[in-house]
């Protein structure tokens, strides 16, 4: 196995009750707060109202940059770095889930780049510094309230880009359970495939690693499939929304990835989908992971698979490898679209293969995409019609 450095400067405050702790935390980095936030829901949950009380008593000084989309547009982070440069903004405070945080820490490097924020994303600038970013957490999904990274899209362009940087990492992180209780059953269903695929792009790869990361990422699986279900049928269920929000950040703060270093492969691919028709990430993700799997099964594969089997689906051990892997494969699909109830084709969300083969060659940058099986334009094209 390869070696690695493990560092996570993120503090966590998690369960109900500590924005008490907010005011501190924000103090911490100056006197001017930007609060960056999408549609509205945090107003109509009541989780606004609480915040800038806790920024008042502080003593702070608040701005705001509302209206960040789903999938977060570069149009967005100029928006928010020009409010920072006009009013000296000290902190950064993200509320809301994965792409408001995306585009905050985005708005935080751009902040100290007088161009378009679109020049960092394609890295023909690079990040320097970023201002302090804060969040608190409204969705269990994407896990950047825990990483370094974040990806942003250009709709001119129909370009999805993303970008990790140690300056990107949120100092704070506030994860309470019950500020998602509102989120509805296809939201919920969404962050459940993405957090599953932040676990499988790492678990489905021939590295030789620590048994130990492949035993936590099984059960970090085992954790969605078992609590996804009864977050959707009793969305204020405190014990399911806990462990899937803590699970979701551990999916992909770099915990998991011991000193793998293989490339992902249905995130470049799902980029490339969302970057056109602006879907939902983790339905994208959905419906790719099981024809990504499906097609990268073989005999030189199949170790994998079976013991994804095995120790995540139950499957009787003594069975056959390639029955297990297969088996394997037909469970996951009866999850996320049954389960779920997600759509399971593109058909069914209006995409057809009109941009198959431009989104294929960017997929793989027009040449391999090397992940768990190297896979050109012509694979990607082909594991795209497979999801029809």
């Amino acid at each position: 196995m390869n070696s690695f450095i493990y560092d996570i400067p993120t503090r966590v405050y998690f369960g109900e009750n500590q924005l008490g702790h907010l005011g501190k935390e924000l103090s911490k980095y100056g006197k001017r707060v930007l609060m960056v936030y999408g549609g509205g829901s945090i107003k109509s949950i009541g989780l606004y109202d609480k915040v800038v009380a806790e920024i008042k008593n502080a003593g702070l000084e608040l701005f705001e940059c509302s209206g960040i989309e789903p999938n977060p547009r570069v149009t967005s982070v100029n928006r928010g770095a020009t409010i920072c440069k006009k009013e000296k903004i000290d902190v950064l405070l993200a509320v809301g889930g994965g792409s408001t945080i995306d585009a905050t820490k985005f708005i935080g490097a751009a902040t100290y780049y007088e161009g378009d924020a679109w020049d960092i994303l394609t890295r023909k600038t690079r990040i320097t510094k970023s201002l302090p970013i804060v969040s608190i957490l409204t969705l269990s999904a994407t896990g950047s309230e825990m990483d370094a990274a974040g990806v942003i899209s250009n709709m001119e362009t129909k370009d999805k880009i993303g970008l990790m940087h140690p300056a990107l990492f949120p100092r704070v992180s506030f994860l309470d359970p019950t500020n998602t209780y509102t989120v509805d059953a296809y939201q919920t269903a969404c962050g459940a495939a993405d957090i599953l695929s932040h676990i499988m792009e790492v678990y489905f790869n021939r590295n030789q690693d620590l048994y130990m990361l492949d035993c936590v990422m099984e059960g970090l699986m085992k954790t969605v499939i078992k609590y996804t279900p009864i977050a959707l049928t009793e969305p204020d269920n405190y014990e399911a929304r806990a462990n899937l929000m803590w699970a979701s950040s551990w999916a992909i703060n770099g915990f998991i990835n011991g000193g793998k270093r293989q490339a992902w492969s249905c995130h470049p691919m799902e980029h490339e989908l969302s970057a056109i028709y602006d879907i939902t990430h983790g339905l994208g993700l959905a419906i790719l992971t099981p024809r990504w799997l499906e097609y990268t099964l073989d005999e030189t594969t199949v170790s994998k698979f079976y013991q994804f089997g095995v120790n995540v689906f139950d499957i009787d051990k003594n069975a056959e490898p390639m029955e297990v892997a297969k088996k394997s494969m037909d469970l996951l699909s009866d999850f996320l679209f049954n389960t779920l109830g997600l759509q399971r084709t593109f058909t069914e969300i209006g995409i057809d293969d009109s941009n198959f083969s431009i989104m294929a060659e960017k997929a793989c940058g027009g040449s391999v995409l090397p992940g768990f099986k190297p896979l050109n334009q012509k694979d990607i094209e082909n594991i795209f019609s497979m999801c029809l």
